[in-house]
């Protein structure tokens, strides 16, 4: 009986190891059946995204490449010089640098307070020999690194005001002003030297034109010497920054203060990418300026559109307000903070940290050339998204652009894509709840995905188009096409 009972026992065991060793060892270890022995539907794979770099639209980014009293102080240039390599891998193609020549604050200054044009941080005056942020050889440095790659330097120009020349008697306005820019006041470089009657009042002009800085020394444009001196001459401002420093376009700082037909003249002489500070949320204002001058303009009228939608009045339909992209896409530089709006108490100036990102997205999918502050890119908060957002810009924005719904709290646009190119659909949500709605889209029977990163819902359109979209709870979302 008990060998019996040995023996059915060893047969079973045989019979367990066989059925386990018969088992192939890369078959599934869940049965495809449910209880019922009904066979389970394969899993759908998750939607493969497209290789942006495979839809490069020649579009580009600017970066202000500073802030307001940029630390440490006589190293800029160094700093910027170890970082421009990787900016141009993100798909930067221009930097604009602060004013570059020595100002009245020396060591201290940001340049803006300008006493020497000539002078890249090689004199001594103003207590030191190198700007506030280097020498001379360092800034070339800078340039030569951006050009290697492809990166080209916009320099910060202010032909406004002076500052920092010596005391003389000005006979037209009967007292002593610091209007004497020499070898020993201010102008240590010798070149381009100044008194009173180079600027206004003189000889030849009676008043002031509007200038609301160093009234007594506002540089009177209409000047002959004045204008060799800045932009006709061989060895003038503009020739000598372009073709001896290397400098690539201007920024020109407060064209409020003297008239329109300066730029046109500069830009007439020497040419180069140009874009002007002209401080107004008045698209038709911003319009008249870049017809008249045929230089871009900073657009404040897009930069307040987005401060009011997002957060001054928390109401979206202001992003369809008049902006000057709407009208010249190609003279837009759109932008969400520079060097001023940063430091200005006034909260209507600028957008808060929490919206930072929302307009980086809205900048980066609509027409107009976006410029990233330096401040906002260097943030490691922000910087992998804004270089994903970068890569969104240079790829998939373009094509005409299609407000698809608006209201309070939702924006929708829609960039219609050129040839191949597939083109994007931005949401921008300020609800705190995520928010799906139905919209149009050019792609018929195609599941798209989100290309932001902050969505991870994958709709399908049906045969016409339509399909759902989603945003985050106030956030945004960037929807295109899959493989």
């Amino acid at each position: 009986m008990i060998n019996k009972r040995i023996y059915f026992i060893f047969l079973l065991l045989v019979g367990v190891l066989l059925a386990s060793c018969s088992k192939d060892s890369d078959e599934p270890t869940t049965d495809p059946t449910d209880d019922q022995g009904t066979e389970q539907p394969t899993p759908e794979p998750d939607p493969e995204a497209i290789d942006l770099s495979a839809y490069d639209n020649g579009e580009r980014v600017m970066m202000q490449a500073f802030y307001w009293d940029v630390e440490p102080r006589f190293e800029w240039w160094t700093n910027l010089t170890g970082k421009v390599a990787g900016w141009s891998d993100a798909g930067i193609n221009r930097i604009w640098i602060p004013v570059a020549t020595k100002g009245q604050s020396g060591g201290y200054s940001m340049g803006y307070d300008v006493s020497d044009y000539f002078d890249f941080g090689e004199f001594s005056q103003h207590g030191t020999i190198e700007t506030r942020f280097g020498s001379r050889a360092e800034l070339e440095e800078l340039i030569q690194t951006a050009h290697d790659n492809d990166v080209e330097v916009i320099e910060d120009i202010v032909i406004n005001h002076n500052s920092g020349g010596g005391l003389e008697y000005n006979p037209y306005r009967d007292k002593d002003t610091y209007t004497l820019f020499d070898e020993e006041h201010g102008n240590a470089s010798g070149m381009f030297n100044r008194n009173y009657e180079d600027f206004y009042p003189n000889s030849v002009s009676n008043y002031d034109p509007g200038s609301l800085f160093y009234a007594e020394t506002n540089l009177d444009h209409n000047r002959e010497r004045v204008q060799d001196w800045l932009w006709k001459k061989d060895n003038s401002v503009a020739k000598y920054y372009q073709n001896v420093m290397g400098f690539d376009g201007w920024r020109f700082d407060y064209v409020l203060g003297y008239e329109p037909w300066v730029v046109k003249a500069w830009l007439d002489e020497v040419g180069g990418f140009s874009v002007v500070e002209l401080w107004d949320g008045n698209a038709d204002v911003l319009k008249n300026y870049v017809e008249e001058t045929g230089s871009r303009a900073f657009d404040f009228a897009s930069f307040y559109k987005l401060e009011e939608g997002l957060d001054r009045y928390e109401d979206l339909n202001s992003l369809t307000g008049s902006q000057l992209w709407q009208t010249y896409p190609d003279k837009s530089v759109t932008f969400t903070a520079n060097h001023d709006t940063e430091k200005d108490s006034n909260e209507d100036n600028y957008i808060k940290r929490e919206n930072k990102m929302k307009a980086y997205a809205y900048i980066m999918t609509h027409p107009g050339y976006p410029c990233v502050f330096y401040l906002d890119y260097e943030d490691s908060e922000f910087q992998d998204e804004l270089k994903n957002l970068i890569a969104i810009h240079n790829s998939l924005a373009t094509g005409e652009t299609e407000v698809l719904y608006v209201d309070e709290d939702e924006y929708i646009m829609k960039r219609n894509g050129t040839g191949t190119n597939p083109g994007l659909i931005l949401y921008i949500s300020i609800s705190n709840s995520t928010k799906r709605r139905a919209v149009s889209s050019n792609w018929n029977n195609i599941t798209l995905m989100d290309y932001s990163g902050n969505s991870t819902y994958n709709p399908t359109s049906d045969e016409n188009g339509a399909v759902t979209i989603e945003a985050p709870a106030n956030g945004y979302s960037i929807w295109s096409i899959t493989e």
